[in-house]
């Protein structure tokens, strides 16, 4: 029979294994790139870091902004000055009236009008189409949930333009209704509603969202409408404001489907109107009118930029 040795008082406790000494340096060790935190501190590396990210951010800028303001600058700038000096900057003075032709004389303000309807419509759609589809098939999960979902997914290996034909047959003839869908905006609000890649993008959102809290919910007798509108919904502000951003600015770009569906001139959009006038206009007074229907998407893009870069959201959902 062999004895230990008692340990003595305190040893014990100050003892760490190889591994867990292992596990604690790694932990310490700050994470690695392709500098590191010493290469970082010399002043040679500094100074050129940062100039070539003041180089790289001007460039972005450039290529970003610049079509754009002189896109503005255009608009109200004299049709001679932008043919003969197009990137001079207001030789002869400005011409405001360019955008006040382009919107009483051109009518750009009806077809404004129109393309935001189309636009608020064909969100509307597609918003509740993929949150209550990526609802059900992420958080109800039925049984034949995965099917339904490799489905979905194949249809994006679809091209669009192979469904041009069918599609209009069906907006021509559609069933159960009687009568053709041709020249209302129906027939652009119902087809948008199918984008199989909104429903996936908000299924794979709401798979990440804890499950905890849908338990929680169930268990204090939320049913399924409840826990969907009182909890799935409120938790998912990021992604609703991705698909809204992704939704508008399709429809306000979208040319082929609505000038095939909407043939009647009074209720065409931007989209299909301005290519249609750009022979019977005056440059600047088209150039006013491109400006117009470009301030919608930037502005869109404006206000929900927060919630379209942030990719969190759940903080304080869960506890603990």
């Amino acid at each position: 029979m062999t004895t230990t040795a008692p340990a003595e008082p305190g040893v014990q406790d100050t003892v760490v294994t190889p591994r867990r000494r292992r596990s604690r340096q790694v932990a310490e060790e700050p994470e690695r790139g392709i500098l590191s935190a010493a290469d970082r501190r010399r002043p040679q590396v500094r100074v050129l870091g940062t100039i070539v990210n003041v180089v790289l951010g001007v460039c972005l800028v450039v290529i970003g902004l610049v079509p754009l303001l002189w896109l503005l600058k255009s608009a109200v700038t004299p049709t001679q000055d932008t043919l003969t000096q197009p990137l001079a900057l207001f030789p002869n003075g400005f011409a405001f009236s360019n955008l006040f032709k382009a919107w009483n004389d051109v009518k750009i303000g009806d077809f404004f009008f129109n393309t935001i309807w189309m636009a608020a419509g064909e969100w509307a759609v597609q918003l509740l189409v993929a949150t209550t589809a990526g609802y059900a098939l992420s958080v109800l999960r039925p049984k034949y949930g995965k099917i339904i979902s490799g489905l979905v997914l194949a249809t994006l290996f679809v091209p669009a333009v192979v469904l041009l034909v069918p599609l209009y047959l069906t907006i021509l003839h559609p069933p159960l209704i009687g009568h053709s869908l041709i020249n209302t905006f129906w027939a652009v609000w119902l087809p948008a509603g199918a984008s199989a890649f909104n429903v996936l993008l908000v299924m794979r959102f709401f798979d990440a969202l804890p499950r905890e809290v849908f338990e929680a919910a169930k268990t204090d007798g939320a049913g399924t409408f409840r826990l969907f509108w009182s909890v799935v919904l409120p938790m998912s502000k990021p992604i609703i404001g991705v698909v809204s951003v992704f939704a508008i600015n399709a429809a306000w770009a979208d040319f082929l489907w609505p000038n095939l569906v909407l043939t009647n001139i009074g209720i065409q959009p931007l989209s299909v109107r301005l290519p249609q006038i750009q022979s019977s206009t005056d440059l600047g007074v088209y150039l006013a009118a491109l400006t117009i229907a470009t301030l919608i998407p930037v502005a869109i893009f404006l206000i929900f930029q927060r919630t379209f870069l942030r990719g969190g959201g759940l903080g304080g959902a869960v506890k603990g």
